[in-house]
């Protein structure tokens, strides 16, 4: 039985989320709000298009799922230089110990995920998946 590339993608995605969301359980994250506090990390203060495209979401998604994030107080919408028309996103004290338990899970998953490969292999693979990223992230 031949495997291919995008099955693989999918299976690993979803297998990846369905974890991730276990080892969060209890925090009172859902899906889509680890992805969008991780993109804070290095990029608090974003605006909602730029948070869009780095995190690969609809701009009519991510408005739905940052009203919610901001409801429970994991970030909070800001403007800037009083242009009425961009808000950006920055996190707060809770969402920032959120992404300390998204981070921690991140963590444990990429290692279970690489676990009896060398670091070598490790490497290799994640510059091949970086030029497939970049090859298909512009389509």
């Amino acid at each position: 039985m031949s495997i291919s590339f995008h099955y693989l993608v999918m299976a690993q995605h979803s297998i990846f989320q369905k974890k991730l969301l276990a080892k969060l359980k209890g925090t009172g994250l859902t899906s889509g709000q680890p992805k969008v506090l991780d993109y804070l990390k290095d990029h608090d203060g974003a605006s909602q298009k730029d948070i869009a495209h780095g995190c690969h979401i609809e701009p009519g998604t991510l408005t739905t799922l940052l009203n919610r994030m901001e409801e429970i107080g994991l970030v909070e919408r800001r403007m800037l230089g009083g242009n009425r028309r961009s808000f950006h996103v920055f996190m707060t004290d809770l969402g920032k110990a959120k992404l300390k338990l998204i981070t921690d899970a991140f963590n444990e998953l990429e290692e279970e995920a690489f676990s009896g490969i060398s670091a070598e292999d490790r490497e290799n693979f994640m510059n091949l998946f970086h030029k497939i990223y970049k090859n298909t992230a512009h389509l």
